[in-house]
């Protein structure tokens, strides 16, 4: 491979950070000062290439220590991996969270996504902005997952260790202390406080939190951590695979695909080794319950991980985890290096004779990475753009190889599944929606949070809960990605039976109450803004599609009236083509909650 670099040098800090995660370079070829033996061969280009899914976490540790991606830095990343610097340039690029061009140290992202526009994000913007002045840099972010505190802020501060700080819910004088003095913050409130039904009695995924210590393995073996682990070691993979198939589990994130299925045919698969992917980059507006079990409950996804790899033959997993997260990453990290410590990772696990570890790669703000194959290529340090279908991930996933993929929360369902038994689970819920589910709930609500509650439950109970106002205007089930439905149409069940037969989805469990003081024109504008920005352009459908959405809806609200009706009529010409010849669910799905509030809600009349 003929390399061309340019003439741009890193500078010290910027070689530091690289040579911090990849180790000190072993030749000139890799950036090392140059020795007679250098000039005579190359040496380490194939094991450089091989180490290509390091690129990601390259770019992080640069933009962690700097601020930014220079020229010089990414060259020299380059080098160390043996990747053509253009094709760096377009992973750099591709992620709203780096900067290829200088930028203060300070970053504060402001989200102005669905919870947080509707609590007055544009306003706290405009404070923020005044207040720090014009040599600030303040972004509006899409959704940083901290509904239940919206309006919400996150401050990241460049330096050898980066620093971040939450303001949420943020006031304009918490946002900007966050971003002058991230130390000085406050502390982030227990993860506890996003679940209201903390401590109750009956719970089954969110019962240890807000219960016990995060960072305490003792404790959370106190409280029944391990006991599914050693079932599963007693039931063979087989038998694993056969229970989680009899409880008739199906993926949380939106897909519904049966649990047990995916991991036979993973586990079949001739072809070695084999993958475990756990999706943590949850991205959709309004979901945070991933991140409530990471950072109240970390050990459980551990453990539900080695469960699921002992399943399908897989002794390397990865998390692939939302660079949102700061303290999500920060407990789980504690969690793999406690669970190695004791045995629990790493060889021998046990003393049973499996070895599994779990690699943390932090995503870098890419909605479009929450779908399975884009998040495969984005681990393998390329853009994270979806491949087309067959084959398969079971077949071919992650680095070609046959990769179970699935969530968090899909994934903690294996753990009272292994413990109570696959027909006692089944017993929860209804025949085809089994189990518990977590619902995300945030908005118009007086105790937005995760709520726990068996599949069947309505959507008039769940919002009883929350604490609804009387004023309800519409609800959003699914995130930006679903459908709006009426306040007299609260008696849908929330199966995926249910909400498919009355015409709109569950998703991963989203559900966004807004009452009449919320502009629904301005609202479906945001929700098309967020498609347009999140598309990754691979497909003409998507790439040209949302543009054309998010232009008709301008008009619409800039002009309104009877003037509607021609955009209309374009808008779901466009919708139509989105959803029958778009590459993935991005584009497929963009068009879902603006029909759903013209038809349903009747926005624009």
């Amino acid at each position: 491979m003929d390399l061309h670099f340019g003439d741009s040098k890193p500078t010290d800090d910027e070689r530091a950070a690289v040579d911090a995660l990849l180790g000190p370079p072993e030749s000139s070829w890799e950036g090392a000062d140059r020795t007679d033996a250098d000039l005579r061969w190359a040496r380490g280009g194939r094991a450089a290439r091989d180490r290509r899914d390091l690129l990601l976490p390259g770019l992080h540790a640069i933009n962690d220590r700097i601020g930014w991606i220079s020229e010089g830095a990414l060259g020299y990343l380059c080098r160390r991996l043996t990747v053509p610097p253009a094709e760096a340039y377009g992973v750099a690029t591709f992620y709203a969270m780096f900067s290829v061009r200088p930028r203060p140290a300070t970053v504060l992202r402001v989200c102005t996504d669905l919870a947080c526009a509707a609590a007055g994000a544009s306003a706290l913007c405009a404070g923020v902005e005044a207040g720090l002045g014009p040599g600030a840099h303040v972004e509006r972010s899409p959704c940083l997952g901290l509904c239940e505190r919206a309006p919400a802020a996150l401050a990241v501060r460049a330096g050898d260790p980066v620093r971040t700080a939450v303001a949420a819910p943020a006031t304009v004088a918490a946002a900007v202390l966050a971003a002058t003095a991230p130390d000085s913050a406050p502390e982030e409130p227990p993860a506890a406080l996003a679940v209201p039904q903390a401590g109750q009695e009956g719970l089954t995924l969110l019962r240890r939190v807000g219960v016990v210590d995060p960072s305490s393995l003792d404790d959370y073996r106190a409280h029944g951590g391990y006991t599914a682990l050693r079932h599963a070691f007693a039931l063979g993979p087989a038998g694993v695979i056969r229970e989680v198939t009899d409880s008739g589990l199906v993926g949380r994130g939106g897909a519904a695909f049966p649990t047990g299925r995916k991991w036979q045919a993973t586990a079949s698969q001739p072809g070695r080794p084999h993958y475990l992917v756990c999706n943590a980059d949850e991205s959709e507006p309004g979901t945070f319950k991933d991140r409530v079990i990471m950072e109240g409950d970390p050990y459980a996804l551990v453990e539900a991980m080695t469960i699921a790899a002992y399943a399908i033959g897989a002794h390397r997993g990865f998390v692939y985890l939302r660079g949102e997260y700061p303290r999500a990453t920060r407990r789980l990290r504690h969690a793999l290096g406690q669970a190695r410590a004791r045995g629990l990772l790493g060889d021998d696990i046990l003393g049973q004779g499996f070895s599994f570890d779990i690699e943390i790669r932090r995503g870098a703000g890419a909605y479009i990475c929450g779908e399975e194959t884009a998040l495969f290529n984005s681990i393998e340090g390329y853009r994270g753009e979806p491949r087309s279908k067959p084959p398969f991930p079971v077949e071919q996933g992650l680095f070609g190889r046959p990769t179970a993929e699935n969530n968090v929360e899909t994934l903690v369902n294996v753990l009272p599944i292994l413990t109570m038994g696959a027909p006692a689970y089944a017993a929860t819920g209804t025949a085809k929606s089994t189990g518990p589910k977590l619902f995300c709930v945030s908005g118009s609500v007086a105790r937005p949070g995760v709520y726990e509650l068996p599949f069947g439950a309505t959507l008039g109970e769940l919002l009883r809960l929350a604490g609804v106002r009387e004023n309800l205007r519409a609800v959003l089930l699914g995130g930006a990605a679903g459908g709006f439905v009426r306040p007299d149409e609260l008696g849908i069940p929330l199966t995926f039976e249910g909400t498919r037969q009355a015409g709109t989805t569950l998703g991963s469990g989203v559900v966004m109450a807004f009452d009449d003081s919320v502009p629904l024109p301005r609202l479906l504008l945001r929700i098309a803004q967020f498609f347009r920005d999140e598309s990754c352009g691979q497909c003409v459908p998507c790439r040209v599609g949302t543009v054309r959405q998010e232009e008709a809806l301008q008009r619409i609200v800039a002009r309104g009236g009877p003037e509607a009706a021609g955009d209309i009529a374009l808008l779901r010409e466009v919708g139509r083509a989105m959803r029958d010849a778009s590459i993935c669910g991005l584009g497929q799905t963009a068009w879902n909650a603006v029909e759903s509030a013209i038809d349903r809600l009747g926005a624009y009349e």
